[in-house]
């Protein structure tokens, strides 16, 4: 087991940022995360450790929250993939994160772990993926997927060329508890419900429980080599046997009909239209689509051999998943 270190959690409100504080803290480590005054904490309220107040703009804040750290864990993104002005994507996914590189180059980290997604990696052809295949579909994922690979460049360059001790992890579609804020997880929630009758014919995508993710930030930050990337998923499911795991997990009904891609597709389009039209963001659009089946199955060998990450399987964090939204559920009922 790993020595305990300083750590600094930027981003730990988040999903995936809350579950890696939680993993710290269970292993004695001295933790302090990095939070504006208005983000909500229900993922970290019952852990003990120190937080520091700020944005990614308070150039002084982040010099103090980084001061006396071994490790940052950058868990910062904008996943707003349906926002129609994309300014705010690149402006907290790029430049809001350079501003973050520039001071910790001069923190004296001994690793900075960032968040990456399985969107930058290649679609597969005829094999799953790895992190050596370059990408290969520029202007399909449209302005969320150009701004986190614009970002990991970045990162992968300052370590590169500018000596920060950077490890990015491309981490898939998580699900497990205290998702407190569902994002991808939201069709889980429904599905734990029995409010989701139906599911996307011909549709899988690389998914993986979000303890696991928690698990590879922290072997990242003792076994990652700089400079490298690690594809962080556990396996390529089919949105069918996504869905009925978490409904079947609570007892609830599974969804039973199929709708082709191509009604997504229309419906996306009419919204996307509509939306324009009312100058507001869509729920979903043509890219939101495309987002959810431009996949290919990932292979993440490297992160078990150069880490030692062996996630267990993701359907047994699926019915966590539906587990958590059903309690809680349960739970503000009877309070209410």
């Amino acid at each position: 087991m790993a020595p305990p270190r300083r750590a600094l959690v930027m981003g730990a409100s988040g999903f995936v940022g809350s579950h890696v504080t939680r993993k710290l803290v269970e292993r004695g480590d001295d933790v302090r995360v990095y939070l504006r005054k208005s983000s909500k904490t229900f993922g970290i309220d019952d852990l003990s450790v120190e937080r520091c107040y700020g944005d990614l703009y308070d150039e002084q804040a982040l010099r103090s929250a980084m001061a006396d750290r071994d490790v940052v864990y950058y868990c910062v993104v904008d996943t707003r993939f349906h926002l129609r002005d994309p300014a705010p994507l690149f402006e907290t996914n790029v430049n809001c994160l350079k501003r973050v590189l520039d001071i910790a180059i001069e923190a004296d980290l001994y690793r900075f772990v960032f968040c990456s997604t399985i969107g930058t990696i290649a679609i597969g052809e005829g094999r799953p993926a790895t992190e050596d295949d370059a990408f290969n579909w520029p202007g399909i994922g449209g302005p969320y997927i150009e701004s986190r690979l614009e970002a990991e460049n970045l990162v992968l360059r300052y370590a590169r060329e500018r000596g920060l001790p950077a490890v990015a992890l491309n981490v898939s579609n998580p699900y497990g508890p205290h998702d407190w804020q569902p994002n991808q997880g939201l069709m889980v929630k429904l599905a734990a419900h029995g409010q989701l009758p139906v599911y996307v014919k011909g549709v899988s995508t690389e998914v993986v429980g979000i303890e696991d993710v928690a698990d590879a930030f922290l072997l990242a930050a003792e076994h990652g080599r700089v400079g490298e990337r690690y594809i962080i998923s556990e396996t390529y499911m089919p949105m069918r046997e996504l869905l009925t795991t978490a409904a079947d997990g609570v007892g609830a009904r599974p969804p039973r009909f199929g709708i082709p891609l191509a009604v997504m597709y229309a419906a996306g389009w009419v919204n996307g239209v509509v939306s324009r039209l009312l100058r507001r963001d869509p729920v979903i659009d043509v890219t939101g689509v495309r987002l959810l089946h431009t996949t290919s199955p990932a292979d993440h060998g490297k992160a078990t051999r150069e880490l030692g990450w062996n996630p267990r399987p993701a359907a047994e964090s699926i019915r966590k998943a539906a587990q958590f939204h059903v309690d809680h559920a349960e739970d503000v009922a009877r309070r209410s």
